[in-house]
């Protein structure tokens, strides 16, 4: 698989990364442990080497996880993980306290059984200590050889901008698809302009652009997707469209919808890495293979003017995770 560096930092990873949140935690039941180990070691073999995780996912299960998995491939792996969340639990708010800081890179060492952190992401912006601090506690980190680079997840332009003056962000991680682009609007510009990479979580809206979810799809009880609106069966219903329009692009390409839906996100910046994750062998082989799509600039202006005739429905969080982003 080809390699992208993630804007000015050097950092070069493959061109389609692995998100591994899904294989226990947010999307249903965990996969078996040595499932998971296989799956994320097939990913490797398959030209993947940089890998998503946070101490929030599980709390702390994933981190251990990945760190098992990763411990025979360490130096010819990428591994981003975060902070930010009170005691590493996404529901009881964010915590981005310096002394929090510090001791969630000493856990997450451990966890991922590592002596560095390649990519060190505050998951969500914390309203109550300055971004400037949050900064120069991780530009520390990164003295002290514990850190490699300084990430943002989900940050609105002001906060990377104050952020990016203490400590040179290397990537910002926030949700981009064809049904989420918003990024568009001032955060990729500013990413372009400061020399920052971008890494889209979702990039298949959640699994719903690979066209194996309808209106009647049913999710576990522990479902994340089951308290977001945009997957409410009417708005699965009315957003059906899009899926079938990628359907009829990849057909005309030989390659499945969730193939093209990445290939556009590669097209749009030599920047942009995606994180797709998948709980199966044969998605990821489907996942990994975009990487080989190299979409002309015809077929993006015609996906482009496609595009323009559909309206996406429904909000993509409920309001009370909503408020977190674009901090």
């Amino acid at each position: 698989m080809q390699k992208r560096k993630l804007g000015n930092s050097n950092l070069e990873v493959s061109a389609l990364g692995f998100g591994c949140m899904g294989l226990n935690f947010a999307y249903g039941p965990a996969l078996e442990k040595q499932a998971a180990i296989s799956l994320i070691r097939a990913a490797f073999e398959s030209g993947v080497t940089f890998f998503d995780t946070a101490e929030a996912y599980g709390p702390f299960t994933n981190e251990e996880l990945v760190g098992e998995a990763l411990a025979p491939l360490r130096d010819q792996v990428v591994i981003a993980t975060k902070f930010g969340f009170k005691n590493g639990d996404s529901q009881a708010g964010t915590d981005s306290r310096p002394e929090r800081i510090r001791a969630v890179a000493d856990a997450s060492l451990q966890r991922l059984k590592t002596d560095r952190i390649d990519l060190f992401y505050q998951h969500r912006v914390d309203p109550n200590v300055p971004i400037e601090d949050v900064a120069g506690t991780v530009k520390d980190l990164i003295g002290a050889g514990k850190v490699k680079h300084f990430g943002l997840s989900e940050a609105g332009v002001p906060s990377i901008r104050r952020a990016h003056a203490v400590q040179p962000v290397a990537a910002l991680q926030s949700e981009y698809s064809l049904w989420w682009r918003e990024p568009e609007v001032d955060v990729l510009p500013t990413c372009e302009e400061l020399g920052i990479g971008f890494v889209p979580f979702s990039p298949l809206g959640k699994g719903f652009l690979t066209g194996k979810i309808d209106e009647h799809t049913a999710f576990a009880k522990d479902d994340f997707r089951n308290i977001v609106p945009r997957f409410s069966p009417e708005a699965r219903k009315a957003n059906q469209a899009l899926v079938d329009l990628l359907g009829q692009i990849a057909a005309a390409r030989q390659a499945t919808p969730a193939q093209i839906a990445l290939a556009w996100l590669l097209a749009q910046k030599p920047w942009i890495v995606p994180i797709p994750g998948t709980t199966k062998v044969q998605r990821l082989e489907e996942n990994v293979g975009a990487a080989a799509i190299e979409l002309t600039a015809d077929d993006l202006r015609q996906i482009e003017a496609a595009l323009a005739h559909i309206q996406v429905q429904g909000d993509r969080y409920p309001p009370h995770l909503a408020a977190r982003a674009g901090r």
